[in-house]
This record gives C-alpha cells, sequence and structure tokens, in this order.
C-alpha cells in the first residue's frame, strides 16, 4: 500500500466498471461487491473507505453497512492503511514459511 493514492486509484479493476454499479442498493451490492474480487488494490481501497470514513458505495469489497459494523467493533483503529499494510505483510510471511518445505538431511532407510 506504499504510495499515494492515486499510485492505486490507475491500478483499480473498477476503473473499467461503470462507476454506477459500484453504487447500488440491496441485493445488488453482491453483484457489485464481485467487482472487487481479484482486484490487486482491494486492500488499498478498503482502507481508504475507512480511514475517509466514505459512507456510500462498494470499496475494497465491503458495503457501506460493512465498514460501518467494522468501524464500531474496531473504534481505536487510527490508520486502517497502517493496520492493514501490517497484516498483509504477516500474511505474506505466514504464507512464504509455509510454502517453503524445511530443509530435511536425507536419510537411508
Amino acid at each position: 500500500m506504499v504510495g499515494d493514492a492515486q499510485e492505486w486509484v490507475g491500478r483499480a479493476v473498477c476503473r473499467s466498471a461503470d462507476p454506477e454499479e459500484l453504487f447500488v442498493e440491496g441485493a445488488a451490492q453482491n453483484q457489485a461487491k464481485a467487482v472487487c474480487t481479484g482486484c490487486p488494490v482491494r486492500t488499498e481501497c478498503l482502507a481508504h473507505a475507512l480511514d475517509q470514513r466514505i459512507e456510500h458505495g462498494i470499496w475494497g469489497g465491503m458495503t457501506e453497512r460493512e465498514r460501518r459494523a467494522l468501524l464500531r467493533r474496531r473504534p481505536t483503529v487510527t490508520s486502517w492503511r497502517l493496520l492493514l499494510e501490517s497484516a498483509r505483510a504477516e500474511y505474506v510471511r505466514q504464507d512464504a514459511q509455509y510454502q517453503e518445505p524445511e530443509a530435511r538431511p536425507f536419510q537411508a532407510g
């Protein structure tokens, strides 16, 4: 998530979508959230919406109701960008650790 907002916005999958599709109500929100699936900047987008307290639309795969609930559950978070950046780095570290098999000496049996 390093860099300014313009950097991640340019890589967002939704740039090719109709903006009206991301500001819908009710059941249509599930379809709108699907646009975010696999987006390379989903975390940056969500962090931006949470830090800026954006009230409308789908951001980072979450509806406004989901974001409000998250903000209520974590009222002490001062920077969602830093929190999500840290969480992603830890996930990548653990995933890399899991992917690398332990070096074991060959044992003839």
